[in-house]
């Protein structure tokens, strides 16, 4: 066997060679050296960090079970902090406590933070090393060549956001979204959470208008190869002495952004997300619960089989698209006044990304490859069955995908497609807490046996939804550092690798392994804890009732330890009215709801279910056609948006007025309009 100590790096010969610089990679290079590995780190651009340094600057584990979130993640935060209070400056947050608190930096103090621990731990780093091939002898990857320089080691990590290196070396991978069926999973195929926009997505020739993608979306339960949406987070400022003006887009066409004016025009919301940072900067972020954003919808469905000039125009189409979504906001009379003087005090920074203009170098590559390796991370590992023998990380990220795609339909309509809205324990509002196995980052040892992939890893579209965050890529990429380490020691394949060998350099170096008992998780027995929904949610339990009604549990999933029902089947007499349903609530904050209802369809309900929502000076009334599905893979179907007052009683009601058939009482869900 043969020891680190008997070979030092020469040249471009290391023990380990970590391709991709993302959050993921330099911890895995770190990880690796602090094993006393001799690591060179491959960034395939000139931008060193990922998302890490690249504008992600509002830290989304206040999401996550910090407490199960430590190693060079913790490290890394408590160094951010430490540069600011060496330079005098207040600590911008606490990462010894385990709260659910925001953290946020400045991406300049997130750089100098990463370059430091990287040259501390005596990786070299190399940028512009675009991979072009890999040789290999068998199973075993024996040189990585790039565009400036080839490379060898013994054990090679993938840290790439693409799985670029994975590709190039033979493993298998997919792209895109699973079928409902693949994996058992309600989350999968199609989702549409988000309300129908009630304009026309064609122009007058019947060509789909810019930025609809499609005006067929497929089936329901269908997979097919559409990623959640790229974007910039843009770093801002509204500090006279620190903006620099947004650029003007060169080749502005107005005519892009006519669905948005149509789309303003029928009230929907536009614009995007604005997180508060340290220095008085602004982390600018698509909005997940937006109709238009700074996503832009479809525009990175090609990026993972670009090639490095395609990548570049890839990237470019995005930033001109930011440029031109925020001229729209800041100039076109279709957009309100107050929207526009919102965002026209916004500029870029003068003390960031000086090299790059001041605007990010990173592209939010949210989604890309993933390897079909040793174990698939699914729905059930997250929600059902979280515990596993071979643990190196602990995820606790709520799954949550943004837009897939946008649809025209040819009778009137258009909608996003794809979101799934954060799926997590409501109080406090943590992602449920579960195993990352080993085996999900390594690839079937027939095809690659010196290889670990600890972002494009082992999951599926729904498991990467709750993977893809730059917190669980810190832990995971750090272990899989520890372990490739530990491989190239021995000269083992990584499949080989004893995990009990593992473990314990896991736990040395400050990963938590166990989990914690924090987490309720949802039930699998068909009955929907309520503390998993997001809103204000008002069981059939609380209604206060009038008229004849019973209790039933037949019809799953419900909502709670059942469902409440009114009516006889093949009664054709309507209601009189007599019989209701009342839920009564106190709302915590005045402004605009969106109501939606929980109910088990079938051919035998109602098809014009009043529903009255009264609060204070207002008073709305819906009509529900409780033989329609809710939409697939939801609990809640959208019934309407209402305004609620807080300080008064609401008032929320379904009857059996001039109803025939049976009333369904499951659920009610209120979740404000601006989220």
């Amino acid at each position: 066997m043969t020891t680190f100590s008997q070979k030092g790096m020469a040249g471009n010969e290391a023990d380990v060679i970590v391709y991709g610089s993302t959050p993921a990679g330099f911890c895995a290079a770190i990880a690796a050296a602090r094993e006393g590995a001799t690591v060179i780190l491959l960034e395939p651009t000139d931008h060193v960090g990922g998302m890490n340094t690249g504008g992600l600057s509002h830290c989304d584990s206040n999401q996550m079970v910090r407490s199960a979130v430590r190693g060079l993640f913790e490290e890394w935060h408590m160094r951010v902090v430490k540069d600011y209070t060496d330079r005098g400056l207040n600590a911008p947050y606490f990462p010894g406590v385990k709260d659910q608190s925001l953290w946020t930096f400045e991406p300049n103090v997130a750089m100098r933070v990463t370059m430091q621990m990287l040259d501390e731990a005596g990786v070299r780093v190399l940028t512009e090393r675009y991979l072009k091939s890999v040789t290999k002898d068998g199973p075993r990857i024996t040189s990585l060549i790039t565009k400036n320089g080839t490379f060898t080691a013994r054990v090679y990590v993938d840290g790439s956001y693409e799985g670029d290196l994975m590709a190039a070396a033979g493993v298998n991978w997919t792209i895109g979204r699973e079928e409902r069926a693949e994996y058992g999973e309600s989350l999968a195929g199609k989702q549409y959470p988000k309300q129908k926009m009630n304009i026309n997505g064609f122009d007058e020739q019947g060509n789909l208008l810019p930025l609809v993608t499609t005006d067929d979306a497929g089936a329901e339960e269908g997979g097919d190869s559409n990623v959640m949406t790229y974007s910039f987070r843009l770093c801002m400022t509204e500090d006279p002495d620190n903006r620099i003006p947004m650029p003007a887009p060169s080749n502005y066409d107005p005519a892009r952004f006519e669905i948005v004016r149509r789309a303003l025009k029928a009230g929907v919301r536009v614009g995007f997300d604005l997180y508060p940072l340290p220095g008085d900067k602004l982390d600018g972020n698509n909005s997940i619960g937006g109709q238009f954003s700074l996503g832009l919808v479809g525009g990175g469905k090609e990026w993972h089989s670009a090639d490095e000039a395609g990548r570049k125009k890839i990237w470019e189409a995005h930033k001109q698209y930011t440029l031109e979504f925020y001229h729209f906001l800041t100039t076109d009379p279709a957009v309100p006044v107050s929207i526009r003087n919102r965002y026209s005090t916004l500029g870029l920074c003068k003390d960031e990304f000086a090299s790059y203009d001041h605007f990010s170098p990173a592209l939010y590559v949210r989604e890309s490859r993933r390897m079909k390796g040793m174990y698939v991370i699914s729905q059930k590992d997250i929600l059902e069955e979280p515990e596993k023998d071979d643990p190196i990380a602990i995820s606790s990220f709520p799954i949550d995908s943004h837009d897939c795609q946008r649809i025209a339909f040819e009778g009137g309509g258009v909608i996003n497609e794809g979101t799934i809205y954060p799926v997590r324990r409501k109080n406090p509002k943590q992602g449920y807490a579960y195993h990352v196995p080993y085996r999900s980052i390594l690839p079937r040892p027939e095809q690659c046996d010196n290889l670990l992939v600890p972002v494009a890893l082992s999951c599926s579209h729904v498991g990467i939804s709750s993977l893809r965050i730059e917190g669980t890529w810190m832990i995971i990429g750090q272990s899989a550092g520890i372990a490739a380490a530990l491989a190239a020691q021995s000269d083992a394949t990584v499949q080989e690798l004893p995990y009990l060998q593992l473990r314990k350099r896991l736990l040395a170096q400050g990963q938590v392994l166990e989990l914690p008992d924090v987490s309720e998780y949802p039930s699998t027995t068909g009955s929907i804890s309520l503390k998993t929904l997001p809103g204000i949610v008002l069981d059939d339990a609380n209604a206060m009732l009038t008229g004849e009604w019973s209790h039933s549990t037949n019809f799953k999933p419900h909502i709670g330890n059942g469902y409440l029902f009114s009516g006889k089947p093949g009664i054709k007499t309507k209601g009189d009215g007599s019989t209701s349903a009342t839920f009564r609530i106190n709302v915590p904050k005045s402004g605009e709801y969106q109501l939606l209802m929980s109910y088990s369809a079938h051919e035998t309900r109602a098809t014009n279910v009043p529903v009255i929502v009264i609060s204070g000076s207002h008073e709305k009334e819906f009509t529900v056609d409780q033989t329609k599905p809710l939409p697939s893979g939801q609990h809640f179907k959208f019934i309407g948006n209402v305004q609620l007052e807080s300080g008064v009683e609401t008032m929320i009601t379904i009857r059996n007025s001039q109803t025939a058939g049976f009333i369904i009482v499951d659920a009610m869900q209120l979740l404000p309009k601006d989220e």
